[in-house]
C-alpha cells in the first residue's frame, strides 16, 4: 500500500464528516501497514474544540497501542494541521505526517508557522499535497453549500 491509498482512506472519513454537516477533515494512523485508527471532525457533534480528526485518531491510536508513544506510525490527514493537531502529533512521536491540502490559514507544518522549525524534541517527517485537488475540492465544495 502507498500514500495515495492511505490518503483514500482518509478522504473516506472526512466524506463521512460531511455526511453528518462537520468540516470534511478525515485521517487515519498506519503502522506496518495496517491502519490502527480512523476518525474525521466531530467538533460540532460533540460541541468540543478539541475533536479535530487529528487529535481523535491519536487518541485512538493511543488506546490501540497501549501507550502515548507512536512508534513506526504515519498520520494521513486531508488538511495541513493546525497547531494544536501539530503538538499532539509532536507530542505522540509520530514519526511521519501526509497531508492533502494545505491550510494557508491555520497550517502548522509549513503554511502560517512550521512547528518543525523550533528546537522540539521530535521532528516528524511530513509530506504535503497528497491528493491535494481532492481534499481541497471537498471542502470547498462544503463551504459553498455553507454559504
Amino acid at each position: 500500500m502507498d500514500d495515495l491509498y492511505y490518503m483514500s482512506e482518509a478522504l473516506a472519513e472526512a466524506r463521512l464528516a460531511a455526511e453528518i454537516d462537520e468540516v470534511p477533515v478525515g485521517a487515519v494512523i498506519v503502522r506496518d501497514g495496517e491502519i490502527i485508527a480512523r476518525a474525521h471532525n466531530l467538533r460540532e457533534t460533540e460541541k468540543n474544540a478539541l475533536c479535530h480528526a487529528e487529535t481523535m485518531a491519536v487518541n485512538a491510536a493511543c488506546r490501540a497501542l497501549g501507550g502515548w508513544r507512536l512508534p513506526r506510525c504515519t498520520l494521513y490527514v486531508t488538511l495541513e494541521p493546525c497547531p494544536m493537531c501539530a503538538g499532539a502529533i509532536v507530542n505522540s512521536r509520530i514519526e511521519r505526517v501526509v497531508f492533502g491540502a494545505y491550510d494557508r490559514r491555520a497550517g502548522a507544518f509549513g503554511s502560517v508557522l512550521d512547528l518543525n522549525a523550533y528546537p522540539l524534541n521530535h521532528k516528524p517527517e511530513i509530506v504535503g499535497g497528497v491528493m491535494e485537488e481532492e481534499c481541497r475540492t471537498l471542502l470547498q465544495e462544503f463551504f459553498k453549500r455553507k454559504r
